[in-house]
């Protein structure tokens, strides 16, 4: 039975010496205990410790990343079989396809679509991530496009049975953390060797969960820990049934030989781009750690990014936008200053209306933990006293020589208090609903 939080601070160190990066032992064993951290983080626990947490300290299904900096995937660690339950933890990385069969054109285009298909929504960068080279025969043109790769900003899969290929190729992109595709039963040996040597996440491909078990299981043995499932289904039935026979095995069964992260190949099983699609949305909901598309165009790939974002969120956490003095279309002293709550839905709707106006502006947003204008004033936490507060802290007055605030329709019982709070300014009632703004702020004054 897993540990609680309480249990395994009794065997921390109690130093909270922070090296962790939790500010208290006490905070890093409630993480340990929920699955989202691990027990090597901590640089004082005993050897003793260390060997009565080891089950307690790991998630069910390992936590590993592939790629570096903003490229870097981090899949696995999760702890429930439904988001309602508690949350799901790291969304599946997207990869595209790329082949040494491609000319220097399509193979650009590809990796070039990596970084051209971002998009931002509520305050996070959407993109595709991966770039999955594979290795079909023409040993030069693949070490060439690992090569290119190098060069880009991505995370790369390396996908290769020839063991002294992929050694090649690991020796000029290893920097970059790339997944190695992957140790079959003909190459177990050769391939674990190579993920030991480099220190890097291993694929590993089995025909079945019988065979993916006792794959792991050597792998293992051999001190590696870093591993991904590929159950070698592509079929669309068989693949989504594996996913959730994979997933139920690791949290509910406990089988440690499949608490591994997976990775799946839409791009294999339909060579129709809008199917493909719908079968990797299946994938995203239940429960690959990577996708392999066959190629990623905007009309695919965008609704996936929104897909994967809206499960991969919080449920019981609304997004939030930093508080602080956002400045939209370059204003200045004589500019309107405008005040809302953090809700990220809320700072977008109104700075995207801000910024459609063309007027210069200066929104401030007030930090009301996630809560929507309305509901922060019912909760009193966007209140005159504390809204007064917030402006003469933020630093705005040094900005503008107006004294003018312009608060949300919906507050407008806050004008009272907001004024005793602020003398010596006017508070103006803004529009309740945004999409007036264009109009209300040509007329400010």
């Amino acid at each position: 039975m897993a540990l609680t939080g309480i249990q395994i601070l009794k065997l921390l160190p109690k130093t909270n010496c922070g090296e962790c990066k939790f500010p208290t032992c006490l905070a890093f064993a409630m993480a340990l205990a929920a699955g989202k951290t691990e027990l090597e983080l901590c640089p004082h626990v005993s050897a003793e410790a260390k060997g009565e947490l080891s089950d307690a300290s790991a998630p069910p299904i390992r936590q590993l990343s592939i790629g570096v900096d903003d490229y870097a995937v981090k899949i696995g660690g999760e702890t429930v079989l439904f988001r309602h339950e508690k949350t799901f933890f790291n969304k599946p990385g997207i990869a595209v396809m790329i082949t040494d069969v491609m000319d220097d054109a399509e193979v650009e285009r590809r990796l070039a679509g990596l970084e051209y298909f971002q998009y931002e929504r509520v305050g996070v960068t959407m993109k595709p991530e991966i770039a999955a080279i594979k290795f079909t025969g023409g040993k030069d043109r693949f070490l060439e496009i690992v090569k290119k790769s190098a060069a880009r900003p991505c995370a790369v899969i390396l996908m290769c049975s020839d063991a002294a290929v992929m050694k090649e190729a690991l020796d000029i992109i290893r920097d970059k953390k790339p997944l190695i595709y992957g140790a079959t039963q003909e190459n177990c040996e050769a391939f674990g060797t190579l993920a030991k040597e480099f220190g890097l996440p291993l694929a590993v491909i089995g025909k079945g969960f019988d065979e993916v078990a006792i794959l792991t299981e050597k792998l293992t043995a051999m001190g590696l820990k870093d591993l991904i499932i590929d159950t070698s289904s592509r079929a669309v039935r068989e693949a989504f049934t594996d996913q959730v026979a994979i997933r139920r095995a690791a949290l509910i069964s406990k089988f440690k030989p499949l608490g591994f992260p997976t990775i799946t190949f839409p791009c294999e099983m339909t060579g129709d781009p809008m199917k493909e699609a719908l079968i990797a949305s299946l994938f995203i909901a239940k429960y690959a750690g990577i996708i392999v598309l066959g190629d990623i165009t905007g009309e695919t790939v965008f609704p996936l990014l929104l897909q994967r974002l809206n499960i991969y969120t919080d449920p019981q956490r609304p997004m939030t936008t930093k508080e602080g003095i956002y400045p939209i279309n370059n204003p200045d002293e004589n500019s309107p200053v405008l005040v809302t709550c953090n809700f990220s839905l809320t700072y977008f709707i109104v700075s995207g209306e801000v910024e459609n106006s063309r007027v210069p502006g200066w929104l401030c947003i007030m930090d009301t933990e996630g809560l929507s204008v309305m509901t922060a004033w019912a909760a009193g936490k966007f209140v005159g006293d504390l809204v007064g507060t917030f402006i003469k802290k933020s630093g705005v007055e040094e900005k503008i020589k107006h004294r003018k605030l312009i608060i949300p329709g919906y507050a407008a019982a806050i004008l009272g208090d907001l004024e005793e709070e602020l003398p010596g300014w006017q508070i103006l009632i803004g529009p309740r609903e945004a999409a007036h703004l264009p109009a209300y702020l040509k007329t400010w004054k």
